[in-house]
């Protein structure tokens, strides 16, 4: 077990599960021939082949998964922000003693990002903000709040080397926020507040990504539109957003951060700006087609590229999981169409293909 302190004194303390021991050694299904069960990642899904056996020392995806939170109520929502707005105005009095991300999970939205944010957190020495809320939205929706907002949102430095002790290690903070890669201002801020963070990005294949991202809006109630009238009003909704955001540092748009289905698929531009703030070295993307295929050696590279020993082995559970139906094979093939150049570009970004195209 590991805890997370969520008051200023200590006088509140959350704890949160990390799982020792085998995981599942079955593979996971994350979609199904009838309606797939999108977990946020996994192109169009790998099905363990009938009658193989697995292997036991091969670190697989379990066949359980958590399935996208349903929209809240409104006394819900009230309720849960009541509760996060107390810990975090615990926590601004003492900001400075307390720990800032030494990485960030910045993208791409629906690509797996909520799977590796759970997967990351249970290593003993990895901390993740209070409440284990994965995503703080500073950088974009918050970054006027300030720095001490921002920082009272993570245990004290003190309480998180107690927390970390078993790993023999300083521990290391981070947050995952998927809409800081598509955000024009938040990689500069980034870079600006914390000198020296690493960012994790994960890109999947981009038609199905902006499928699964459809749906997600629709499940939580932000999408009146079917997928092929969202598309088409996309151009509409974007026009001079972005420009308004870079124009107005203040300015909210609620249409880049929710509307963006086909957009946020052109990684390469993204990758693009982030290097020309980070530099490569300072970048890592996961192709999550590999990811959900044989997580392993995606979690072992992640590993060496934040600097963390392995220690314990954790659990592999897809989470954020949402059914759908399949997406019509004329739209996908317009969709992939749209997006060759842009995966053409990235592929001689990453100087390999991604899994979509093999």
């Amino acid at each position: 077990m590991k805890w997370h302190e969520t008051g200023g004194g200590g006088t509140a303390r959350t704890w949160v599960s990390v799982v020792k021991g085998k995981v599942s050694v079955e593979s996971a299904k994350l979609v199904s021939a009838a309606k797939p069960v999108d977990g946020e990642a996994g192109n169009r899904g790998e099905q363990t082949r009938p009658g193989s056996a697995p292997d036991p020392d091969r670190r697989v995806w379990s066949r359980d998964s958590g399935l996208a939170r349903p929209r809240r109520t409104g006394w819900q929502r009230h309720a849960v922000q009541a509760v996060r707005w107390s810990v975090v105005m615990a926590g601004q009095p003492t900001h400075r003693a307390r720990m800032l991300p030494s990485f960030l999970i910045v993208g791409a939205q629906r690509c797996g990002t909520t799977s590796l944010f759970h997967v990351l957190s249970q290593h003993p020495a990895v901390i993740s903000p209070l409440l284990n809320k994965k995503e703080l939205h500073y950088f974009d929706h918050e970054y006027s709040r300030g720095i001490g907002w921002y920082q009272g949102h993570f245990p004290t430095r003190a309480r998180a080397r107690v927390a970390a002790r078993s790993a023999g290690i300083p521990p290391v903070a981070f947050e995952g926020s998927p809409y800081y890669m598509f955000h024009p201002l938040a990689p500069s801020r980034i870079n600006t507040d914390l000198p020296g963070v690493r960012l994790l990005v994960l890109v999947r294949d981009p038609a199905e990504r902006a499928y699964s991202h459809h749906a997600h809006q629709v499940g939580l109630g932000l999408e009146d539109e079917h997928f092929e009238r969202a598309l088409e009003l996309e151009d509409v909704r974007l026009a001079g957003e972005a420009e308004r955001i870079l124009a107005d540092p203040g300015y909210f748009s609620r249409n880049h951060w929710l509307y963006a289905y086909r957009t946020r698929g052109h990684y390469a531009d993204q990758l693009e700006h982030l290097d020309s703030i980070f530099g490569r070295d300072r970048v890592l993307v996961i192709d999550s087609g590999d990811f959900f295929t044989d997580p392993g050696p995606v979690y072992d590279q992640v590993l060496e590229f934040l600097g963390l020993p392995h220690r314990g082995r954790p659990a592999f559970t897809p989470q954020n999981a949402r059914p759908r139906s399949p997406m019509p094979e004329s739209v996908r093939v317009r969709l992939e169409e749209h997006y060759r150049p842009h995966d053409e570009r990235l592929a001689a970004w990453l100087g390999r293909e991604p899994s979509w195209r093999r």
